[in-house]
């Protein structure tokens, strides 16, 4: 199998996957599963961000959320430490699902484990990629998933998280941030954090 043709596939294969999730958004009027859109989302936000990544990264922005409705967050404490074992335990899971669909589809064992890495978001900050791959986490919240979380918890606690987001971003990452389309309220917040 040539390259495109195995990349293909693992696309195809995670679309798959995501498309199984039971959690549905509307948008443009249709019904789509929450996974697959955000999967496709992570996408396009690298292909603005940066075009000509290379395949592991495209592979692994892709991959970066697979399956996530399978460990739900009711199943761990509702307490800071509840939530990073939960976080924790998705990224694993990411990492595993990843490592199953690309075997599937043909990549060698150290393409799989350069995907690994980056799913798991280790060398934040050392690790070009992979803090390409966080600037689009956040590029992709900030767009389409800050304005609903916003309605969940109050200002302050917004406020604290927009500010450690920033923090986890590259210069470019902020800069495409301050460039995004979102919506009015979340260009708000966003501004709000960035002023204390």
């Amino acid at each position: 199998m040539n390259e495109q043709n195995r990349f293909n596939l693992a696309i195809r294969l995670c679309d798959e996957a995501n498309s199984k999730d039971p959690v549905t958004e509307i948008v443009g009027g249709e019904s789509q599963p929450k996974e697959l859109l955000y999967a496709r989302r992570m996408t396009e936000w690298l292909d603005r961000m940066h075009p000509d990544a290379p395949e592991p990264l495209r592979l692994a922005v892709r991959f970066q959320h697979i399956e996530r409705w399978k460990i739900p967050r009711e199943e761990y404490p509702m307490d800071r430490q509840g939530y990073l074992k939960w976080r924790n335990a998705l990224k694993a899971y990411h990492a595993d699902r990843a490592e199953e669909i690309l075997k599937e589809a043909g990549y060698d064992d150290t393409t799989i484990e350069r995907i690994r890495k980056l799913v798991l978001k280790k060398g934040l900050k050392t690790d070009p990629d992979v803090q390409l791959l966080e600037d689009v986490v956040c590029l992709v919240f900030l767009q389409f998933y800050l304005e609903d979380f916003a309605r969940k918890h109050n200002e302050p606690k917004l406020i604290r998280i927009l500010q450690k987001t920033w923090k986890k971003m590259s210069p470019d990452g902020r800069e495409m941030a301050m460039q995004a389309t979102m919506p009015p309220s979340s260009k708000r917040l966003v501004e709000k954090a960035l002023s204390q």
